[in-house]
Formats: structure tokens, sequence, C-alpha cells
């Protein structure tokens, strides 16, 4: 395919143009892999203007995709820059997790490590906080000296010595996507399911791992309120992973409710670090050692996810995944005193994360006990914020969370459902 032309946004051969492929897609036509080839590669060296990608964003947002549709275009999208290569020794080790995110979602944090303690290859390429919420690398970079911004060959590095590392986007990977990303929100097509696959997926394959767990939520603090549109992405998430060649499954959890009980980059990290030690709230250790149950079973560290979900525990409980997750800070720039004092010294995790200049407790209106506590910079609270806060409080005889499963669904690859049906 030849470089497109400025003027008339055509291939050199005329075969192919920007306005009429808009034109297809408005008017519910199916693309073809020559068309979205072209479309991506113009996308990627600047070729077409903002107000036609909106146009394309919105037409696939109207008139969707089919499953096969999706799939090329998630393959040209991972095709448009670097794809990540691994030593042959590592054939069948590398392994990621991917969420839909929502408020309090740490799970990566004290997954990642358990991971490589069990013998995965974790290079794990995360995002930014996205509204309200802190991203993983938001959360991380609370730490003092950690450094996301890592290269491939940095990462082969880590992955060598740690087994795992948690890092930003490079401008060596999907470019396309990059671009197509920043778009979605000002257009309105950020819930398009065909964009949403093909923009998680085409990352993730850029990584090259072997098997890929998603962790899809719905409810009132997700994206997705209901179960079954939950659902739908998750299916179309798995079945264009395994398209791929990636073993892929999905959770789908439920979030109506934060996960766990600190909010905020540098509180969220401590109760991971809480994780790691054993300790920490039961919504977060039971994602975290599922999640990485159904990865271990999926690559072949583990004969069925069960025992996989005890081999993370496990690596929680007796410390080895804390270790690694030192390991893993010092491997990606924090000083060795810093990561010692974080992961073995006392609790008192302000010493190193930078701490809030107030800290409020607001009370129950019966009994005058504390019920939340709120870490902020500015001077004070705004009577509004502060009676915001205190509405959502309800006092009852019921225990108002009680303990329940997050995890409502679990979609496998087909290969290994029967496997573990054959199992059970």
């Amino acid at each position: 395919m030849q470089q497109t032309s400025d003027a008339t946004n055509e291939d050199t051969h005329g075969h192919l143009s920007v306005p009429e492929l808009l034109r297809k897609k408005r008017d519910g036509g199916r693309l073809q892999e020559d068309e979205l080839r072209f479309f991506i590669r113009a996308v990627t060296d600047g070729k077409v203007q903002d107000c036609q990608i909106g146009a394309f964003l919105m037409a696939v947002r109207l008139r969707g995709m089919e499953p096969d549709e999706t799939l090329l275009l998630t393959r040209e999208m991972m095709s448009s820059g670097k794809i990540l290569a691994w030593p042959e020794a590592w054939r069948g080790l590398v392994v990621d997790k991917h969420s839909t995110g929502g408020v309090g979602d740490k799970v990566s944090l004290p997954l990642t490590p358990a991971l490589a303690v069990c013998g995965c290859k974790v290079p794990m390429i995360s995002g930014r906080g996205l509204g309200h919420t802190g991203g993983t690398l938001d959360k991380l970079e609370s730490v003092p000296g950690f450094n996301v911004s890592q290269g491939p060959e940095q990462m082969l590095k880590i992955l060598e010595k740690v087994g795992c590392c948690i890092v930003g986007q490079t401008e060596e990977l999907v470019p396309a996507d990059k671009v197509l990303y920043s778009m979605r929100d000002i257009t309105a097509t950020v819930d398009s399911i065909p964009l949403i696959t093909s923009s998680v997926m085409c990352k993730k394959a850029a990584e090259s791992p072997s098997a890929l767990v998603l962790d899809v939520k719905y409810g009132d603090a997700a994206f997705y309120k209901t179960l079954d549109s939950a659902r739908e992405l998750a299916q179309s998430l798995v079945a264009t992973g395994n398209q791929l060649g990636i073993s892929t499954a999905a959770l789908i959890t439920e979030m109506d409710c934060p996960i766990g009980q600190r909010i905020g980059n540098s509180l969220e990290v401590m109760e991971s670090l809480e994780c790691l030690k054993g300790r920490g709230p039961p919504d977060l250790r039971e994602l975290v050692t599922w999640t990485g149950g159904y990865l271990l079973w999926m690559c072949g560290r583990a004969v069925n996810a069960k025992q996989g979900v005890e081999m993370i525990g496990r690596s929680l409980d007796d410390g080895s995944a804390l270790r690694r997750f030192q390991a893993m800070l010092e491997a990606q720039g924090v000083d060795s005193g810093t990561a010692q004092t974080l992961c073995m010294g006392s609790n008192d995790y302000f010493k190193v994360l930078r701490p809030a200049k107030h800290r409020e407790e607001l009370k129950t209106q019966r009994a005058g006990t504390p019920w939340i506590r709120i870490h902020h910079d500015t001077a004070q609270l705004a009577d509004r914020q502060k009676l915001s806060l205190q509405a959502a409080l309800l006092l009852g005889d019921s225990a108002p969370f009680p303990p329940r499963s997050r995890i409502a669904e679990i979609i496998s690859p087909e290969g290994l459902k029967k496997r573990q049906d054959a199992e059970d």
C-alpha cells in the first residue's frame, strides 16, 4: 500500500479513498481488510483530518461492526507499531490482565509480583486514570523514584531479573490507538463495543502474551451498569483475543461499591502492600487470587483454576510476592532503602509516601463515632462536600456490605473450558 495524499486522501492508484470508506461505513457496509489497513496506516502517518477520524468513530458507533470486522481492525491497529518479542524459553509463560477500571481498583499492584513468583513473566503495560479514578501508573508514581517510562530493551532486562514490570505505553507501540483513543471521548463514542475491543486488544496483543484475563466490571460505579451489557463486551474481548492466538478469559465482576477501603493513589499503594502481606480487604484478595489463578491455569502453571488460586494465595501469605514487589520497585528506579522501608519496615507507610496536608474525620450523627477519614491538601472541606459525604451514610441494623463474591461470571477459553469440564 502506498502512502496517501494529503489533498485527496487516496492511495496513488486511486483504488481507495477516506471519504469513500467513510461513506461505506456510514451506510452500514462492512469494511474489508485492505480498507481498514489503508485507513489505519493513514491515521498513523497523520494523513487523515481530525474530522474524518471523528466521522469514522461515529459511523462505527452507530453502525457497529461484525466480529470479523472488529478482529481486522484490531490486527491493523496492533500492526501500526512495534510488536514485542520474547525469548523462546519464555514461550507460554508471558501473561497479562486488563481491567475496565473502577474506584479503588488496585488489583494489578499485588497481582503482578504474585504471578512472577509463580513462574510467569508479566510485562504489564498500564494506563493512567480516567475521570476521577487514578490509574495503575498514577498509583505507582506516588512511590518516590518509581519510573514507568521503560522501553522494550529495559523491559526485557527487568523481566529477566525480576519477572515482572509495570510500565506506560511507549511511542513505539500501537500509535494508531493513541490517535483514535484521544478522539473517542470528545466524539461521544467511548461506549462502542468494537472500538473498546480493538483498543484494549491491540495493546495487549502487541505485548505478545500467551494468556490474558480481562476483568470486565458492571454496576453503579462501573461504565457498564448491567450484567448483560458487561457480558456483551466480555464476549467480544474474549472472542477477539482467542482469534488473535492469545488464550483469553474474562471475569465479569460487580462494581456497585469501591474495591477495598482506601481510595486515592498513595492510599491504594498502602492497601496493596497490606494485601501483599497477607492482610488487607477480602474483596481485593479475591480479585487478585482468582485473576492470577486463572492465568496460572491458562498458561499451564496450575492443573486447574482452583490450584492457581491457592498458589497465588500462598505467595501473598508467605511474603514471596511482597519481596518480588520490592525487587520490581528497585528495578524501576526506587532507591533500595526506600523500597526496603516501604515493604519490610513498620506499617507507617507515610515514612515514604507523601501524606496529604490535612486529614479530617466525619462522624455519625447518632453516636459521634468516626466513619470516614478524608485526606486532602486544601485548607478545609467545603460544607457542601461534607454534606454530600454524610448523605452517603445510612445507619441500620444489618451489615452494610454482607460478605459475597464480586465475581458474577467467568468466560473461559473454549478449549480450556472443555478440559476443565472433563477434569471435574
